[in-house]
């Protein structure tokens, strides 16, 4: 460590902390260091589109987080990979570039926290983004976030959307513009068949600045908080204690699971649970590690005639060398997919005012990533809830920075998310039933057609069903007792302490998250500037 004093410390180089941590340090005067628990983004694996299919539960580049067994999913207890490598989930996940609905945000503000409306939040958007088709009202140019159109375009894929447009679905070619509603094609973090992470996308072009120290394999262990203000970090790697004290602020950007659990091991959360464990109580926040959400995904399997699936192509080997040659060559092909080529938003009710289910339509089917391909020509529609309910929560089981914490996802607890899968599931049924995919389908494998009940769809939710990796709100923003930030960022009772990521949600965004949690990092970034020179 050539410094031992910063003036900011950013812990945990993801989706938010490379963008806060690159925008702090192009300030030449701010001393920056950033902390990442994992290491160099240097897997092959990583860069390459599909790569999120071999790199998602991989034990080196993914914590694999286990959520607690739930009666309420069959008693199992969920996988969670996130991130564990310099981009953090951006190095690892689907590409899906996604910000949501611009209701959201307009909720966030009418919640209380200011400057956070869709017109607030836009500008970050847009800032972040370089969109491969111009800048427009919505769209940005020249930013560090490379987002693209999709170029591997198959045929399966447009009968689904002839499909959904067959039964009144509207054809939407751009999920990030004026309306989400709709049936088309995604837009990817990735140019030129290379993925863009966050470290990609914001640490690559400030790599040689000599103020930003960035420290892989560096697990923080404790926030030191003096007096009320953040101080410093304590960190480990490979065994060894370090520490940097800091002058200015800590951010935390360890997102839904991290950020929580490092609050609590640094004495800041529920007392009665710290003083259990044996930690002395900094500031008692009841919220932290609370308020938890996840969109809870449901997959449904077709097994396909008379038309291509990615699973049969690769089962060939010489079509799989054709694969690699083609992307070795010109950067397309297959080797380029995402986790989802098509999306649709739909609403389960007319009334409404936006839509409450996402599709993501991927022209390959398995038992999960990582596995291989199943035997058989098939297609996956991937159906998600986007406002759940459901609230669960992240506490810390030890002192241990180590031990994962707990998670209790308490997915499907209310009515009102398991009546939203059972009609969501209905409507891909009633989509896939049209006669543009009709045609294509040999058989429903999942859920299958002997399940036609509400209770036999319910029941198969449950047993199948999985995270769509989008946990967030358990540092939640607001202004209520149970909120653990204000509306910039501020860590309640502590100075000189922010957390910046998707924990900081009050409700999860209708869509994907990695885009929201960039927008979060340059708004906090921004935030922070504002404040330091006026």
């Amino acid at each position: 460590m050539a410094e031992t004093n910063y003036d900011f410390i950013v812990v945990g180089a993801g989706s938010a902390g490379c963008a806060v941590a690159a925008r702090l340090s192009e300030d030449p005067a701010n001393k920056v260091l950033l902390l990442e628990a994992g290491g160099r983004d240097t897997n092959p694996w990583i860069h390459i589109p599909v790569g999120y299919y071999r790199n998602i539960y991989h034990p080196a580049l993914s914590w694999g987080y286990q959520t607690e067994p739930d009666d309420k999913v069959g008693g199992r207890s969920i996988t969670w990979p996130r991130g564990r490598v310099l981009g953090g989930s951006s190095a690892i996940n689907g590409l899906v570039y996604m910000r949501g609905q611009s209701q959201d945000y307009d909720h966030w503000a009418q919640l209380g926290n200011r400057g956070w409306s869709y017109e607030d939040v836009l500008p970050y958007f847009r800032k972040s983004e370089d969109q491969e088709r111009g800048e427009d009202e919505f769209h940005g140019v020249g930013g560090p976030l490379q987002v693209s159109d999709i170029p591997d375009r198959r045929p399966i894929c447009e009968a689904f959307i002839e499909a959904a447009t067959e039964r009144g679905i509207p054809r939407n070619d751009d999920f990030n513009g004026a309306a989400q509603e709709g049936v088309g094609y995604f837009q990817t973090t990735s140019r030129n068949g290379r993925r863009i992470s966050a470290a990609t996308a914001y640490l690559k072009p400030a790599r040689g600045r000599k103020n930003l120290n960035v420290v892989t394999d560096a697990l923080a262990s404790r926030v030191v908080v003096d007096e009320g203000k953040a101080v410093g970090v304590e960190w480990t790697s490979h065994g060894i204690p370090y520490s940097a004290a800091c002058s200015g602020e800590v951010i935390l950007s360890g997102g839904a699971i991290n950020s929580p659990q490092l609050l609590q091991l640094s004495g800041i959360g529920p007392a009665e649970h710290l003083q259990s464990l044996g930690i002395d109580v900094v500031q008692g926040l009841e919220g932290v590690g609370r308020d938890l959400q996840d969109h809870y995904q449901v997959r449904a399997v077709y097994e396909l005639q008379g038309a291509a699936s990615l699973n049969t192509d690769v089962q060939n080997p010489i079509k799989k060398a054709m694969m690699g040659l083609e992307y070795l060559l010109h950067r397309t092909g297959p080797l380029t997919i995402s986790a989802g080529q098509v999306g649709l938003f739909a609403k389960t009710r007319p009334e409404l005012d936006s839509p409450d289910i996402q599709f993501h339509f991927i022209p390959f089917s398995a038992e999960k990533p990582g596995e291989g391909l199943h035997p058989f020509p098939a297609v996956t529609a991937s159906i998600c809830q986007l406002r759940p309910e459901s609230r669960g929560e992240v506490m810390i089981r030890s002192t241990s920075p180590s031990d994962h914490p707990k998670i209790d996802a308490n997915y499907l607890a209310t009515e009102g998310d398991r009546r939203t899968i059972i009609d969501g599931m209905k409507m891909n049924r009633w989509i896939s039933q049209a006669p543009a995919f009709a045609k294509y389908v040999k058989l429903e494998r999942e859920p299958g057609d002997e399940r036609q009940s509400d209770e036999d769809l319910l029941e198969f939710a449950r047993e199948r069903g999985n995270t769509i990796f989008h946990p967030s709100a358990t540092c939640r923003m607001g202004t209520d007792e149970r909120a653990v930030v204000d509306d910039r960022l501020r860590v309640k009772g502590i100075r000189g302490l922010r957390v910046a990521d998707c924990s900081i949600m009050p409700t999860v965004v209708s869509g994907n998250t990695n885009a929201p949690a960039i927008m979060v990092g340059e708004k906090c970034a921004a935030m922070i500037r504002e404040e330091t020179h006026g």
